[in-house]
């Protein structure tokens, strides 16, 4: 059997399971990367918050402070095959042997992974907003909490936005490591294929292949995705809400005027 049989052999006997591995990646990196991006919204807003000036919730807020970057450190310099087998047998050590659902398992050392990162991304993304947006709204009576859900993550995620596509493609083929706690995406399908045809190079370079076409894809999707959100190249922004009618049509007529030049 040559090569390229060898291949179409692995498709037409396997392909279920491959597609079933595919699935299961593709389930495991949105879900995650989407829990990943709530947890880092909830830890980058706290992280970003101004210390209270009573004594003892600025204690808390120090020890809040503490534990967050003792997570984020711990999570990102840590390897997530690690983490993944720290979490599943260490559950099963403290409930005599009894172990974690393998599917909820791959969610929540996906999730809290990606959170670890994600924390960064955004606590980097709300820096970014100027900060004439924060003090414009705390001068019209708003709190710090609604500043940030109404002025400030809007804009921070908008800019954000290629960081958290990036981390969607890398956790596609990060779930890889998932195969050591027996969670059943596309790399133990591959593992599960090689045990019974022991076509071990093909089987892999095949997987390897589904692995680009779902990154390649799937970032050609999110790019469009950044593009249609960052709307027209040339826009002008007609005054502002002070103008009344007459002075809002003259500002528009002398714009259009230029435009026609």
């Amino acid at each position: 059997m040559n090569f390229f049989q060898a291949i179409g052999d692995i498709i037409s006997k396997y392909y279920l399971w491959l597609l079933k591995g595919v699935g299961y990646t593709l389930l495991v990196s949105l879900i995650g990367t989407v829990i990943g991006l709530l947890i880092g919204l909830l830890v980058g807003w706290f992280k970003t918050m101004p210390l209270p000036q009573n004594k003892v919730l600025r204690v808390l807020k120090k020890a809040g402070d503490w534990l967050l970057s003792a997570y984020v450190e711990i999570f990102r310099g840590t390897p997530m095959m690690a983490q993944a087998m720290v979490i599943f047998w260490g559950f099963a050590l403290l409930n005599n042997g009894q172990t974690l659902n393998v599917i909820f398992s791959g969610l929540l050392i996906v999730s809290i992974n990606t959170g670890a990162y994600m924390a960064e991304i955004v606590r980097g993304g709300i820096i970014s907003v100027n900060v004439g947006q924060t003090e414009g709204a705390h001068a019209i009576g708003m709190t710090h909490t609604q500043t940030t859900f109404f002025i400030v993550l809007p804009q921070a995620i908008r800019n954000i936005l290629p960081s958290i596509a990036n981390e969607f493609v890398i956790n596609i083929k990060d779930t890889s490591v998932l195969n050591v706690i027996g969670f059943t995406e596309l790399y133990f399908q591959a593992k599960s294929i090689v045990s019974i045809n022991y076509q071990t190079f093909a089987t892999y370079l095949l997987v390897a292949v589904i692995y680009f076409l779902l990154t390649f894809t799937v970032t050609r999707i999110l790019r469009l995705i950044e593009r249609k959100l960052e709307g027209k190249k040339n826009y002008a922004l007609l005054g502002s809400q002070n103008l009344d009618t007459e002075s809002f049509l003259r500002e528009k007529n002398i714009l259009e005027g230029e435009g026609r030049e």
